[in-house]
């Protein structure tokens, strides 16, 4: 057959949408099939809940109203330790070569780092609603209307959503896995200096300016106000403030590093 009576054909570019869909469940699958992780995930808080309600609360708060003070760290806790995965799942795909395969693909291949995102956010929502089944069952006693539970799991939401495109920031801009998880652990440390397990004031006094105004600090305040009562004050506008600042540098820091490290595809 000659060239000029060859039909000519165009491979039309997936949508935005339908990209960034098979990315998701990709990403959900390699979850799924990685159960030591998520069950660490989901484990880890629910054992220092367990530590600091039944082994440290007596000498924190001898009146045992401890599990109702220390309940919302764990949650944000087992928020930070899950999106903290995605940084060295976002670093083995810059590694192992599976981008330049999708940079082949009339796909837009930063998806790949999308469908870790919100596969994240799905897979951490499940794990702390199991910490806070888990909390209930050993006595944590909210006062939360329905709303209030709306309002405080739209935080939690937005927090996994702020921190795990950070995560993945910095998955990209390392050079290998083991670096990226040295690098998401720091990270980890955040919530131990902040309001989550004893009130700021309790601490030394050239700590607790850090404390207090670091990120965490609000955004647990935020949760514990809305699910227990206490007072929020104006911790929602700096948590949100916060969490919104974050999520946009991330979201830059992610576009620029890929485009840097993955092509401009």
């Amino acid at each position: 057959m000659n060239p000029s009576q060859m039909q000519s054909t165009t491979v039309k570019p997936a949508s935005f949408v339908t990209t960034n869909a098979v990315f998701i469940v990709r990403s959900i699958r390699h979850s799924l099939r990685n159960i030591e992780s998520l069950m660490m995930a989901i484990m880890l808080p629910i054992m220092l809940m367990l530590l600091f309600t039944y082994v440290f609360g007596g000498a924190i708060a001898p009146g045992g109203d401890y599990v109702n003070y220390v309940v919302p760290g764990i949650i944000l806790l087992c928020a930070g330790f899950g999106s903290s995965s995605t940084a060295v799942d976002v670093a083995a795909d810059m590694s192992n070569g599976i981008i330049d395969r999708f940079r082949t693909m009339p796909i837009n291949s930063i998806s790949v780092v999308t469908g870790h995102v919100f596969a994240s956010l799905a897979r951490n929502l499940l794990a702390t609603g199991i910490v806070i089944s888990v909390a209930l069952l050993v006595g944590f006693d909210p006062t939360a209307s329905f709303f209030e539970w709306l309002g405080a799991l739209g935080m939690v939401a937005l927090f996994i959503l702020a921190f795990t495109w950070l995560f993945a920031a910095i998955g990209l801009v390392t050079g290998s896995p083991s670096a990226a998880s040295g690098y998401g652990f720091a990270l980890l440390f955040l919530p131990y200096l902040s309001s989550a397990f004893v009130p700021t004031s309790t601490m030394p006094s050239w700590l607790q300016g850090f404390a207090t105004h670091q990120p965490i600090t609000p955004v647990i305040e935020t949760i514990r106000g809305l699910l227990t009562g206490t007072p929020v004050s104006d911790h929602a506008w700096w948590a949100a403030g916060y969490c919104i600042a974050i999520l946009a540098i991330s979201i830059t820091w992610c576009t620029l590093a890929f485009r840097s490290k993955g092509g401009r595809r």
